[in-house]
């Protein structure tokens, strides 16, 4: 009797072998770190444009900057070294002191009024506001107009028979302040020009800010009767406070380097009422020839931004909330 077995079990591996082909090599770890390597120098060389751009542009002038501080460096002759005397000249030079106190002004007047004027505004923008988007492109359009442009504006609004005169001439018969030329006002003229030309940029982050809240905790603190104030201050304020800390942070930074209204508006006048710490910077170095002199006023500056800084990043771990 005939009887029927089954095929051997190497049959099937090998029939599937077969059809299926040769089975495709494993990549070895040399393989795999040549292809990581690659992968690697064609991400430097795709970079290298910008690495470069960086060194040389930013870096090398920034480490440069720092060995010209300690020289007596004109424009025109020999360079020697100095040591520390262009920073004792500094620091003793009465001008440098009153120019390192108009930026101080400056930026106590100028970095509250901004962050109170954009936080107000975007406060107010709230959805319920019909045409809000439009007042935001108004709001913003100072901000992204060129600076110089808006300074000629305020300049002519601000001196003798412009806008500002003639409005209180016909209005209640009396002449205008010399904005301009009065000591006492030149600086609060500079002040009020640039909180208009800089509050948008401020207000953009916080009207978004604003809008991220969430509505059920609004809800929730008008049920438990707490009116606009509150909510904004006990709900509101705490959930935005990373937002505000980014927009005093931007704000004092860039408030310590104010030159184009000064120099537009005043020239740092009258005498030395208005001339702030750039300014000073670009006086010595440009026109006064003093490139070291002027090296040292811009690391000075430099040291008093990044101190500025580092205070307010340890101190906003009582204030601000990330949760």
């Amino acid at each position: 009797m005939t009887t029927i077995q089954d095929p051997p079990a190497a049959a099937v591996p090998a029939v599937a072998t077969a059809v299926a082909g040769p089975a495709a090599p494993r990549r070895t770890t040399g393989d795999a770190e040549g292809v990581t390597g690659r992968r690697s120098w064609w991400g430097a060389v795709f970079a290298a444009p910008h690495s470069i751009g960086l060194v040389v542009f930013t870096a090398f002038p920034i480490l440069a900057s720092l060995v010209v501080s300690f020289m007596n460096w004109p424009m025109l002759g020999d360079r020697t070294f100095a040591g520390v005397e262009n920073y004792v000249r500094l620091f003793s030079d009465p001008v440098f002191r009153t120019v390192a106190l108009n930026t101080t002004l400056f930026v106590v007047l100028y970095v509250p009024l901004n962050l109170v004027v954009s936080l107000g505004l975007a406060a107010w923008l709230t959805p319920r506001i019909a045409g809000r988007h439009v007042f935001r492109v108004l709001f913003f359009i100072p901000t992204i107009t060129p600076i110089v442009a808006n300074v000629v504006v305020w300049r002519m609004l601000y001196q003798p028979d412009g806008a500002i005169d003639a409005t209180l001439q016909s209005t209640i018969g009396v002449h205008a302040p010399n904005f301009l030329a009065d000591q006492h006002w030149a600086m609060l003229a500079i002040v009020a020009m640039s909180v208009w030309q800089g509050f948008g940029y401020n207000m953009l982050i916080f009207s978004a800010a604003l809008d991220a809240v969430p509505e059920n905790q609004i809800e929730a603190s008008q049920l438990d009767g707490a009116n606009a104030w509150q909510t904004f201050w006990a709900i509101k304020f705490p959930l935005i406070s990373p937002s505000v800390f980014f927009a005093t942070m931007m704000t004092l930074i860039t408030s310590f380097q104010v030159f184009t209204q000064p120099f537009v508006l005043t020239k740092g006048g009258p005498g030395t009422a208005t001339e702030t710490l750039v300014q000073y910077i670009y006086n010595t170095g440009f026109q006064n020839q003093q490139l070291g002199l002027a090296s040292a006023g811009a690391w000075v500056l430099f040291v008093i931004i990044l101190g500025i800084t580092a205070v307010q990043f340890l101190g906003q771990k009582r204030w601000v909330h990330y949760e």
